[in-house]
């Protein structure tokens, strides 16, 4: 419109100058500066003739346009300018080139020119003095004014290469390349700048260093001229384009192709050799080129930029089968018979990179597969480049979980084949690197895994692959450092197997990798304490024998140590090194003070750690006959701490530093020494040092007597020296049991004592003065104590109820004030204890500084831990309420409701990892209390549930305090007793058990906990013949139980596969014997459920209640689940909890008598009447044979089943004829088989009949097999029916019809519920949940083996009914013999085509033309940028209303590269609609708006810029479009979609198009229609202009 307001200005006043100076008056808006710029073209077009139009454009561009410009560029020009300051530089840049134009004599272009480059320099005023010479540069003259050519070229290079301003670097490689255009001395500036040696190849820099060098590739790469100027030859020009195809944007990319297209193209069109300046080393060049080997080097590049081409689609389907090609570019890369590189195989890798890299998962896994097949399938040269990129860009791929994923087909707990292929990798790769190379790459390699935070599931598989390597002497101190490093990148992830069973593969590494002449043993030993024995070392497991044998092989190779070891042990033999290492460990320095904090318990692990290798490494080296050494080895090595340990209840005057240590030593030992496995229990090492500890038990009771009770511990710090003197009285009470516990051993002698001066301690008090610090913490270690002594009481054999008199410990913690807090001392006291108390837990694990509240807590739960103790004593005292003694002897216990208060107030105010004691009260609180203060239960269960809900992410304290909730809430009593009443507690009690199923949901294994403690309750009262009452009123447990089991995400399902592979690896896996299995998965549930119900007698009155109250709810569900709205598609949740359901109701079924399943029979038909899938239909057949076989009475109700009529039943009649088909079983126990059998033919008969092809396939089925047992049992009654039986079923035999038939009745006949399938044989637990739902295609993660249901202990095994655990044929076939379904068109796999076959390619537009020299046309975006190649083709779509059509109409004219595309509103663009259709095409577009209204101007206006006005539409004088020739300008104008175009604007058409039709209908849809044009348009003048592609 701007050009029409010229126009009219023009018109009204012929004098230019006043024109224009009228038009630089007032505020820049777009509407003035376009209009500005459209003058001056308009007078440059019309030529000379205006005396004064010189002057006039001088002033425009001094006093306007360069200020304007400067304006507009004061701050960065992308750093967010608005879409109008982009459209006034463009319109105000193309008014000053048309000024410098009209100017004349002297150039105006010129000094402008000079003016922007001594502006470039200074950084405020860079932007506009580029934009000045992005709009003069074109002005300027080739030879007179070169030079000031050449200083531009080198001015905008500078910017372009300047990173610490890169908001210029657009602008100034729009202005590189405007100026390379031109060739010259401009061009040798650029490129000299561009390709000077050490130039840097940043990434900042990348990206508009690609852009010019694509714009200027006709000039850089000329198919002819001078060498000189051949960037073919430079080895910088090839980096960048490598680096280029390796970036992330597509833009870079794209550019990067079409300049190594040009390259290939230019090699091939110019002939002659050439090679590229030589990288370093001795390998290939980046490029080269020869004329005798220029077929081959074609066929390389061809393929190589099709590949790359291909992969920007990210489509596997297009991919996969380009990818055999990338096998031949080895075949050209490799000379085999020199075994050399003959091209760069740094090009190859660019290939991988970017597969690497792609979005699309399953390329990167496909990639990452082929890049580690190379060496196993190729024997390829060594190539620096391939170990740099192993250890780059192939790690960073790794690095991402779901590529572990299992392939189709594979079963659970099968190993990951990319693991796999990577562990053979290694193994390949290894062996075949030079010596020199080895070490050193393995050891970047491991370095660079410390450098990321790994999950679970990539540092296993990489651990693994290292673990495989053979042999070699490849890592020093430094890669043991490192590999430690690794280690603890384990550390941080949560899957405990998985984590355990990465630091085995570590520790195998280490064994197979480390120099042990370069390492000393100090060295490994600081790397072995590294390893959490609870989650890998553990003692007596195969990987602990290994490290043994690894360590007796190379005993007396290591290394010396490291001059900076300050312990400077010697070590000539593993075992003057540990002996040293032990008398240094309990020596202690003579200036130690005694107020110093707790050692850490590291140098006790690590010493402990080291006593028992070396003992056991003797143990191997000794016959069973000279056992004797071993032992004087160990008492060797542990003299110096029994020394020690003999001294401390004498020698008061021991270094506290030096007992604290020895203790420390001592309980780590213990903790060690424990071999983990089956057969490793009566360990004669463990044995031996259980012996000399108690043979010190004497003294060191007697001083953790002394210091826990003669008021030694008086600061913060001594708490943890506490709980250490604990830990040790602890274990020595465990050893003194399992040796038998004696009266008059040490450790009884010392416990009255311990707790005579532990009640003294806390019945101290002085009201008339505060508390001091020491006071407080005697209070609290006398508690602590108190505790471990009730302990150790509770541990020994229980005495007789007559026997239950309470002693004066009992009284007094009965009448101890609960939740008793401390009082706080005075700041200046706590402000004297030692600070930082990090390395002093007794926890093993560093922990922050303890604060008073810490300590309180751990006060208060030490009183309740007492109080459990207690309780569980004297628990048949406890009242179902507050006794009415005025003194009752035991407070605590004879008054509960107080008791249980008291508990509340508790949770209230503990933080929730001290509330385990707690929650063990209430366990024998609640269900004395139940009925006689219900609502102070139900308050407990609250409180109770809302702690153990915020413990949900706490993994330590979670699991115990379920536990401990979970017996309490669902104890049997309280389940009776709240059933009983049916009153709030029943309820509550349901409400919370929901509330655990929904959590598993989220937190695996709650459920599981619920369930087995439920199961075991039961269990035991049904051993205790209990009527089962609890259980017949909390069905619904069992019911959700039956049907439990979560859908797992990807990653969740991937974690357990994994998980699954560690735990089928058995005894081999360290990790899988030290970690205990928690049955923590979804599958246990069902299995204790199953497990459960088959411990249950149909016979007891109650059992048969529960069962059939069960097996009803089960239907409700099943019944519940078909209605619902939900499409029950295969594998959905819907199906598998109707698959569950029905296996549950098969499990049931011995239990059914006649009188209930007369009841049940109507919905069990009525379910084989329901769409189901397949394995819920075998279920319900299985049923009803079974039902059928044992109660014949039930069959007039089975043939009533088919004598609905055809169009109700459908295909679901299959069902029934199934059933059918086993009537072998079914007519087992019917005395009078014949009529059963008549009745069975006729409705076979009947059912071949039918239209339904899939209906007469099991009616022929089921024929056939009655007709088998017909002539079995009674030919002579079926004499009648044979001949049509036989004819039938031979034309079945013989079919010969067309499709599918005949494969279809041989499938069915092989089919395994028919030809293997026996429903009384394979009756059993493995057939129902393992065999059926395998071969029906049910997902693995529904299968339970056998296996399982043996191992879960938890629930008993009920001896007399074996059946379910018999096994059963069906786990021998394969699922693939019996699939039903067709298996459609053979196809062929796309990875095993030949590389001369066919694939699918994308068009992708490779001109990069060069960029528009006017840079004020508005199509100089995006797609210009781009290089795409337009037409002189502009859209009308302004009539066109639903932006469905308008989306497709924009896709279709951008692919076909028009100018641009008018719409009625720019509006349309963001509506979904348009943007689905469009698949942003209308980002590479240029799109106007021009309403309806304002179409007639817009007519005009381009019939004056020369275009032909055609529209698509019908008339009487239209011409055929076969028939018409477009102009070169031409305008399409579309109609709308219902009424077409106007009849208004039919006058403004230079001609109508009209579509040949041949069918009925009259028109086509608008956007066809247009798009048929828009192509018809493209085919004539793509045939007039052919392009390189």
């Amino acid at each position: 419109m701007e050009r029409v307001l010229a126009e009219a200005l023009l018109a009204q006043s012929p004098d230019p100058r006043a024109l224009l100076n009228a038009l630089c008056r007032g505020e820049a808006s777009v509407e003035r500066v376009e209009t500005l710029r459209f003058l001056l073209q308009r007078f440059e077009g019309a030529g000379a003739g205006q005396a004064a139009l010189p002057a006039a454009a001088r002033e425009v561009a001094a006093g306007y346009l360069v200020p304007l410009l400067r304006g507009l560029q004061g701050g960065d020009p992308d750093s967010g300018a608005p879409g109008w300051r982009r459209r006034v530089l463009r319109a105000a840049g193309a008014a000053l080139r048309s000024c410098a134009r009209l100017a004349g004599d002297p150039p105006l272009a010129a000094a402008l020119a000079a003016d922007a480059l001594r502006e470039l320099e200074r950084a405020p005023g860079a932007g506009a003095a580029l934009a000045v010479l992005a709009a003069v540069a074109p002005c300027l003259r080739p030879r007179e004014d070169a030079q000031l050519l050449e200083c531009a070229a080198q001015g905008a290079v500078a910017l372009l290469l300047d990173a610490e301003r890169p908001a210029r670097a657009e602008g100034a490689a729009a202005l590189v390349a405007s100026l390379g255009q031109g060739g010259g001395a401009a061009l040798r500036a650029v490129w000299d700048a561009l390709a000077a040696p050490g130039t840097p190849c940043g990434p900042g820099r990348l990206g508009p260093e690609l852009l010019v060098l694509s714009a200027l590739a006709e000039k850089l790469l000329p198919e002819l001229g001078p060498d000189d100027a051949d960037a073919r030859r430079c080895a910088h020009f090839w980096r960048t384009v490598q680096a280029g195809l390796g970036r992330e944007d597509a833009l870079s990319r794209k550019r990067a192709r079409h300049l190594l297209r040009r390259a290939v193209q230019v090699s091939a069109e110019r002939g002659g050799d050439c090679t590229c300046d030589p990288r370093e080393g001795t390998g290939p060049s980046l490029f080269w080129w020869s004329e005798k080997k220029k077929d081959e080097l074609l066929k390389f590049w061809e393929n190589y930029i099709l590949i790359m081409e291909t992969l920007e689609g990210n489509q596997i389907h297009v991919i996969k089968p380009v990818l055999p090609k990338l096998n031949s570019l080895f075949e050209y890369t490799v000379a085999e018979e020199h075994g050399s590189w003959l091209l760069h195989p740094s090009w190859l890798l660019c290939v991988y990179k970017r597969m690497f890299e792609s979005e699309n998962k399953i390329l990167t896994k496909e990639g990452i597969l082929q890049f580690l097949e190379l060496h196993e399938m190729k024997t390829l040269p060594f190539s620096p480049e391939f170990c740099e990129f192993i250890v780059g860009p192939l790690l960073d791929a790794l690095s991402e979980s779901s590529l572990y994923g299992r392939s189709p087909g594979q079963l659970a707990g099968s190993a990951s084949p990319l693991g796999l292929k990577l562990q053979k990798f290694f193994v390949t790769y290894v062996s075949i690197l030079p010596e020199e190379i080895k070490s050193s790459f393995l050891l970047k390699f491991l370095q660079r895994m410390t450098s990321r935070h790994w999950c679970a599931v990539p540092i296993l598989f990489l651990s693994k692959a290292l673990a495989a390597i053979p042999r070699c002497k490849a890592l020093g101190p430094e890669g043991l450092r490192v590999l430690r490093d690794v280690i603890q990148c384990t550390m941080i992830t949560h899957q405990i197997l998985l984590r355990g069973a990465a630091q085995c593969y570590l520790l195998h590494t280490a064994m197979n990798l480390v120099d042990v002449e370069k390492v000393s043993l100090s060295d490994v030993s600081a790397f072995l304490t590294s390893l959490r024995q609870e989650e890998s070392l553990g003692r007596g497991t195969a990987l602990w024998m290994e490290l043994c044998e690894w360590l007796r092989v190379n005993e007396t190779g290591f290394g010396p140590p490291a001059l900076c070891d300050p312990r400077g042990l010697p070590e000539t033999s593993l075992n003057t090194y540990v002996k040293s290492l032990v008398q240094e460990y309990v020596k202690s320095p003579a200036w130690e003070r005694e107020s110093c904090l707790l050692p850490d318990w590291a140098e006790a692990r690590l010493t402990a750690l080291m006593v028992l290798l070396a003992v056991d490494v003797e143990g191997m080296q000794t016959r069973s006959s000279e056992k004797w050494r071993t032992q004087n080895v160990l008492r060797m090595f542990l003299d110096p701490l029994l020394e020690a340990l003999g001294k401390l209840g004498t020698n008061a005057y021991m270094p506290l530093l030096r007992t604290d240590l020895c203790l420390q030593l001592l309980v780590t030992l213990l903790h060690t020494c424990v071999p983990k496995g089956a057969g490793t229990r009566d360990d004669e090492v463990c044995s031996l040092l259980q012996n000399l500890v108690m043979s010190t038990a004497e003294s060191v009771s007697q001083f953790i007597l002394r210091r826990l009770t003669m008021r030694e511990l008086q600061s913060v710090v001594d708490l943890d020296r506490c709980h250490l003197y604990l830990t040790v009285l602890t274990e020595l009470v465990h050893l003194h049991l399992k040796a038998g516990w004696k009266r008059g051993n040490p450790i009884c002698r010392i416990l009255a004592p311990l707790q005579n001066a532990s009640i003294r301690h806390l019945q101290e008090t002085d009201s008339e003065q505060k508390p001091t610090l020491g006071d407080q913490i005697q209070r609290v270690v006398s508690m602590a104590t108190l505790a471990a002594v009730c302990e150790a009481g509770a541990q020994q054999p229980v005495l007789p109820l007559d026997a239950l008199d309470p002693g004066p410990m009992d009284r007094f913690l009965s009448a101890f004030p609960l939740n008793q807090t401390l009082q706080k001392p005075r700041p200046e006291e706590l402000g004297s204890c030692p600070p930082g108390v990090e390395n002093g837990s007794v926890l093993e694990e560093s922990s922050p500084p303890q604060g008073w509240g810490r300590i309180a807590a751990q006060y208060i739960h030490d009183q309740w831990l007492c109080l459990s103790i207690l309780l569980e004593k004297y628990h048949s005292l406890i009242l179902p309420t507050d006794g009415r003694a005025l003194e009752p002897l035991l407070p605590a216990v004879q008054k509960p409701v107080q008791t249980l208060q008291a508990a509340l107030h508790a949770l209230s105010i503990l933080p929730s990892q001290h509330v385990l004691p707690v929650f063990r009260c209430m366990k024998m609180l609640v269900p004395k209390l139940l009925t006689s203060a219900e609502s102070l239960c139900l308050e407990s269960f609250d409180m109770a549930w809302k702690i153990l809900s915020s413990l949900s992410n706490t993994q330590l304290t979670f699991w115990p305090n379920l536990k401990a909730f979970v017996q309490f809430v669902f104890d049997n009593k309280v389940l009776a007793i709240a059933a009983g009443t049916k009153g709030q507690a029943y309820f509550k009690i349901k409400e919370i058990m929901y509330k655990i199923i929904e959590m598993s949901a989220i937190k695996t294994g709650v459920f599981n906990v619920l369930i087995t403690y439920c199961c075991q309750c039961w269990t035991e009262s049904h051993v205790a013949q209990d009527s089962l009452s609890s259980a017949q009123n909390y069905s619904e447990l069992l019911l959700e139980a039956c049907l439990f089991g979560t859908m797992f995400r990807r990653d969740q399902r991937l974690t357990q596969d994994v998980q699954t592979f560690i735990e089928n690896l058995g005894d081999d896996c360290a990790a899988n014997v030290v970690m205990e299995n928690m049955k923590r998965e979804d599958l246990y549930v069902r299995i204790c459920a199953v497990k459960f119900l088959c411990l249950l007698d149909a016979s007891h009155a109650s059992h048969k209640l529960f069962l059939e109250d069960l097996a009803v709810k089960l239907l409700e569900r099943d019944e519940l689940v078909s209605q619902a709205r939900t499409r029950c598609y295969e594998n959905s949740l819907q199906h598998r909890l109707k698959n569950r359901a029905w296996q549950a109701l098969l499990v049931l079924l011995p239990g059914f008598d006649e009188n209930f399943l007369n009841g049940i029979i109507g919905k069990i038909f009525q379910a084989g009447f329901t769409n189901n899938q397949a394995s819920v239909k075998y279920f319900i057949e299985w049923i009803i044979i079974l039902i059928l076989h044992k109660f014949p009475q039930f069959l007039p109700k089975f043939w009533d089943c088919f004598s609905y009529g055809e169009e109700k039943l459908k295909t679901s009649i299959c069902t029934f004829l199934s059933v059918l088909s086993h009537v072998d079983v079914i007519v087992q126990n019917v005395p009078d088989k014949p009529p059963v059998l008549k009745q069975a033919l006729l409705v076979a008969l009947q059912w071949c009949l039918s239209h339904n092809f899939s209906v007469r396939l099991y009616a022929l089925m089921a024929l056939k097999k009655v007709w088998g047992v017909c002539k079995a049992l009674c030919a002579g009654e079926c004499a009648t029916w044979a001949a049509i039986i036989e004819h039938s079923l031979g034309q079945a035999e013989c079919m010969q019809g067309a499709g599918n038939a005949k494969r279809n009745w041989q499938r069915i006949q092989e089919h395994f519920f028919f030809a293997a399938f026996r429903p009384l044989q394979d009756y059993g637990l493995e057939a129902i949940f393992y065999a059926l739902p395998r071969l029906a295609g049910v997902p693995e993660e529904e299968w339970i083996a056998l296996g399982k249901f043996t191992t879960f202990t938890d629930v008993p095994q009920d001896a007399g009914s074996p059946w379910y655990l018999s096994g059963t044929p069906l786990t021998e076939l394969h699922p693939g013999d019996w699939s039903q379904q067709d298996t459609g068109l053979s196809t062929v796999d796309a990875s095993s085509q030949g590389e001369e076959a066919d694939v699918q390619k994308k068009i992708i537009p490779w001109t990069q033309e060069v960029p528009d020299s006017d840079l004020g046309l508005e199509f100089q975006d995006r797609a210009a940028r781009l290089g795409k190649s337009t037409s002189r083709l502009i859209v009308v779509a302004s009539l066109i209303d639903k932006p469905t059509n308008l989306g497709g109409l924009c896709r279709t004219c951008e692919v076909f590269g028009a100018a641009a595309l008018v719409v009625g509103s720019l509006r349309c663009v963001g509506d979904k609609q348009f943007q689905r259709l469009s698949v942003s095409a209308e980002q590479w577009l240029h799109l106007m708006e021009v309403k309806p209204a304002q179409l007639v101007d817009y007519l005009q206006q381009k019939k004056a810029e020369g275009y032909s006005i055609i529209g698509v539409e019908q008339t009487a004088r239209s011409s055929d479009l076969t028939r018409y020739s477009f102009p070169e300008k031409s305008l399409l104008l579309l109609g709308n979609e219902r009424e077409g175009i106007p009849a208004g604007l039919i006058p403004q058409l230079d001609v109508c198009v009209e579509i040949p039709q041949r069918g009925v209908v009259r028109s086509l849809n608008v956007h066809v229609s247009g798009a048929l044009l828009v192509w018809e348009y493209t085919r004539q003048w793509l045939l007039q202009r052919p392009g390189p592609g």
